[in-house]
């Protein structure tokens, strides 16, 4: 019984497409990439944030699988965000502060010779509330920033059981994370976002086989992390950004361990954030991927607009 789960699992693809990772086998949508440098704090203060991401995925590696060739995927995702920080404060000098998240994703597979099939629309709802504790401040500016914000990730997005890439995952998980910069000084910053991921069960899974009712993502972690360089004052930064996801037990189907199902990534690249005010900021990351077990292997370029109001 465990052979033919591990078998519907991971050689037939027991998965969704995670908009933030493009596609897994079983992993739902998270941030990799999304945010890089000075993610410890809002660039202007309290008040309303609009962003607006654009990336691109491409893999033709498909780590784990027994196919005669692998798929060759590519994958276009757009994700509308927008973020409220309060200048009330609720604990200490902690703000509150809410986000909300909507992804859409866009497919281009070619199969070649594999039974696989993209699903394209609406991702997943992600809702998180926050708390940004004010900056600890040095003598030349900011040394340290960080936030706690207890994101959920909520089944609304496009999802079809006869397709092994969807935008959506039709779970519910818990997503939290602490995201921190430390200025190291004015112009070196180091940043970081880690993440704890647990999801519910699929109760629809794109399994074949009949007798498999349900699955379930192990839990995993997972971080995005950068370190830059202010070249022009208050304009450039440049830097080097990575992020990582490692599973820490094994998914389950009927409740049962599959075994070998973990899944890791990890990858690096080079990036850059321009500022034109203090209200509007673009960031620009590369990523290349290396290391992939159980999950697509390849590279990602991304662009992030903010605009504070």
């Amino acid at each position: 019984m465990m052979t033919r789960m591990r078998r519907g699992l991971v050689v037939v693809v027991s998965a969704m497409c995670v908009t933030g990772s493009a596609w897994a086998y079983d992993q739902p949508s998270v941030n990799l990439g999304f945010t890089s440098f000075l993610d410890g704090g809002p660039p202007a203060g309290p008040g309303w944030y609009f962003s607006q991401y654009g990336q691109f995925y491409t893999s033709d590696t498909f780590a784990d699988l027994d196919f005669p060739r692998d798929p060759r995927l590519h994958a276009w995702i757009s994700l509308s965000q927008l973020i409220y920080q309060s200048d009330q404060a609720v604990a200490g000098n902690a703000r509150w502060g809410m986000n909300v998240m909507l992804p859409y994703a866009y497919f281009d597979l070619k199969e070649r010779e594999t039974p696989l099939r993209a699903n394209d629309g609406f991702g997943d709802l992600l809702i998180g509330p926050f708390l940004q504790w004010d900056p600890i401040m040095g003598d030349a500016g900011p040394v340290f920033m960080h936030r706690f914000e207890f994101q959920t990730i909520w089944p609304t997005g496009e999802y079809d059981r006869e397709y092994a890439i969807n935008p959506g995952a039709n779970v519910v998980s818990l997503n939290p994370y602490w995201a921190a910069t430390w200025f190291v000084t004015p112009q070196v910053s180091v940043s970081w976002r880690l993440h704890y991921l647990w999801n519910d069960r699929n109760t629809k899974p794109n399994i074949p086989d009949p007798d498999i009712r349900h699955t379930q993502a192990g839990q995993a972690v997972h971080g995005n992390f950068a370190a830059d360089y202010e070249v022009l004052e208050r304009r450039l930064r440049l830097g080097i950004n990575g992020y990582f996801l490692k599973a820490i037990e094994n998914s389950k189907a009927n409740g049962e361990r599959i075994p070998d199902s973990k899944e890791q990534v990890f990858a690096v690249g080079p990036g850059l954030l321009w500022s034109f005010n203090q209200g509007q900021h673009l960031f620009a990351n590369v990523y290349f991927e290396m290391g992939a077990e159980n999950r697509t292997e390849g590279q990602r370029y991304n662009l992030r607009y903010v605009h504070h109001f």
